[in-house]
C-alpha cells in the first residue's frame, strides 16, 4: 500500500506540474507498479487497462484523421462561423451547445475529437485564442454526457448494474439538472473570457468573404467520410438495439473508412497521424489507478461513505455526490464507479427501499466531477493532447482555475436538485 501510494503521488506530481512528457511519466509510474509487485502484468492487461476506452479513442482518432484530410471540418467551421457572422460569443455558445448535444447522443470523447479540429480552424481564421473554446468544449462535453445512458462510461456501468434503468430514465432524472448546470457554466465561461472574445471588423469581413466550399480539397473523400461518420453515429445511437458494443461499432467505422480511403491515403500514413502520446498516457494512467484499486484504497473510500452516514438516505446520497465528484476529479471515474457499484448493491441488501436517488447521485458526482482537473475525464485528456499538437497548450493549473469553480457550481446545483426532487418527503 505504501509503495503504490508513493508511486501514484510522485507520478501525479510530475503530471500536474508537467515536468516531463505526461505519457512517459504515466507509463513509468505504471511500470513501477509492476516492478514493485503492486499489480501483475496479467492484471494490468486483463483487469485495469480499459481496452474499450483505448480502442474507442484509437478508432475515433483514425476516423477524424481521415475525415480531416478531405477538408470537411474546415467547411463546417467556416459555415458555423459565418452563420453567427464571426461574433466570438455567439460562436462559443454554438460550439458548446453542439458539443453538449453530441456528447449526450454519442459520447464525450467521440464528440470532442470531432469538434476540436473545427475550433482550431475557426480561431485561426479569426486570429483569436482557441483556449476559451477548448475550455467550453471540455466542460460542455462532460456536462452533456451526464444526461444520458451512453454519454459517459459511468452511466453505462450504472445502467448495467440496475436492471430497470433505461435510456429514458437517465434523460428524465438527469436531463433537467444538467440543463440548469449547463446554462450557469456557459454563462460563467462567457463572463470569464469576455476580454478574449472580441474580433476586429476587418477579420469578420475577411471571414464572411471566404467560400466554405473552397476548403473541400477532396470531394470524393469528403463524401466517403460523411457516409462512414453518419452510419457510425447511427450505430452509436442504435447500439442498445443492435446489441453490439460502442467500441466494436467505432472499430468497424474506422476500418471501413480506411478501406474506402485506401486510394487517397496510405494506411501507414493514417496510423502515423494518431495521437499516440494520448493513447499511451491513458494506458499508463489506467495502470496507476489500477494500483490504487488493487491495494483497496478506492474500496475503502467507497465503504467509508456508507459507514459515515449511518444509513440516512438523504445524507448518503449527498455524500455519494460530493465524494464521488472529488475523487473523480483526481482519478479516472471509471475505476471509482466500478468500486462503488458493489458497495451500493451491498447497501441495498441492508434494507434501503429506494436506491434510485443514490444511483443518480453517483452518476452526477462521477460524471460532473470529471470537470475538476485535466485528468478527471477522458475528454479532458484528449483535448489537452490536441491542444499541445496545435501549439495552443494549457496546463493543469490553467484548467483548474476554470474546472474547480465549475465543479463547485455543478455540485451545489445538484445538491439542491437531489434534495428537492427526492428527499423533501422524508
Amino acid at each position: 500500500m505504501f509503495l503504490a501510494s508513493i508511486i501514484f503521488i510522485i507520478s501525479y506530481f510530475f503530471i500536474i506540474t508537467e515536468k516531463g512528457n505526461r505519457a512517459l511519466v504515466a507509463c513509468i509510474g505504471g511500470v513501477l507498479m509492476l516492478l514493485c509487485g503492486v499489480i501483475t502484468f496479467d492484471q494490468a492487461l486483463l483487469m485495469y487497462i480499459d481496452w474499450h476506452t483505448v480502442t474507442l479513442l484509437l478508432s475515433m482518432m483514425i476516423l477524424v484523421s481521415i475525415t480531416s484530410r478531405s477538408g470537411i471540418f474546415e467547411y463546417l467551421a467556416i459555415y458555423l462561423a459565418q452563420a453567427v457572422k464571426g461574433r466570438p460569443i455567439p460562436l462559443l455558445v454554438v460550439i458548446a451547445s453542439l458539443t453538449a448535444c453530441g456528447s449526450a447522443l454519442l459520447n464525450n470523447v467521440t464528440t470532442v475529437l470531432l469538434i476540436v479540429p473545427i475550433i482550431f480552424t475557426i480561431t485561426s481564421i479569426l486570429q483569436i485564442s482557441a483556449i476559451p473554446y477548448l475550455m467550453a468544449t471540455i466542460l460542455a462535453a462532460n456536462i452533456g454526457g451526464t444526461a444520458t445512458l451512453i454519454g459517459d462510461p459511468p452511466n453505462v456501468m450504472i445502467s448495467q448494474a440496475v436492471d430497470h434503468f433505461t435510456f429514458n430514465s437517465f434523460l428524465i432524472h438527469l436531463g433537467p439538472v444538467v440543463a440548469i448546470i449547463y446554462f450557469l457554466v456557459m454563462t460563467g465561461i462567457v463572463f470569464l473570457y469576455r476580454s478574449k472574445l472580441s474580433v476586429r471588423a476587418d477579420q469578420s469581413r475577411s471571414l464572411m468573404a471566404i467560400s466554405p466550399r473552397s476548403f473541400i480539397v477532396n470531394k470524393v473523400l469528403a463524401y466517403k467520410s460523411i457516409f462512414v461518420l453518419v452510419i457510425t453515429t447511427l450505430g452509436f445511437i442504435a447500439q442498445s438495439y443492435l446489441q453490439v458494443g460502442i467500441t466494436s461499432i467505432a472499430m468497424a467505422g474506422a476500418l471501413l473508412l480506411m478501406l474506402l480511403a485506401a486510394n487517397e491515403h496510405e494506411t501507414e500514413e493514417v496510423l502515423q497521424s494518431v495521437e499516440w502520446v494520448t493513447i499511451f498516457f491513458f494506458i499508463g494512467l489506467f495502470m496507476l489507478v489500477g494500483g490504487l484499486e488493487e491495494i483497496g484504497l478506492l474500496d475503502h473510500i467507497a465503504q467509508a461513505i456508507m459507514s459515515v452516514t449511518d444509513g440516512n438516505l438523504s445524507t448518503t446520497a449527498l455524500l455519494v455526490l460530493w465524494v464521488s465528484g472529488i475523487v473523480s476529479g483526481f482519478v479516472d471515474n471509471i475505476p471509482f464507479v466500478a468500486a462503488m457499484i458493489p458497495v451500493m448493491l451491498e447497501f441495498e441488501s441492508y434494507g434501503v427501499q429506494n436506491m434510485d436517488p443514490l444511483w443518480w447521485a453517483l452518476a452526477l458526482g462521477a460524471c460532473l466531477g470529471g470537470n475538476g482537473t485535466i485528468v478527471g475525464a477522458s475528454a479532458n485528456v484528449v483535448v489537452a493532447g490536441l491542444a499541445v499538437k496545435a501549439k495552443q497548450p494549457f496546463n493543469y493549473v490553467d484548467f483548474l482555475k476554470v474546472g474547480l469553480p465549475t465543479v463547485i457550481i455543478s455540485f451545489v446545483v445538484s445538491t439542491i436538485y437531489l434534495y428537492l426532487r427526492y428527499f423533501t418527503y422524508l
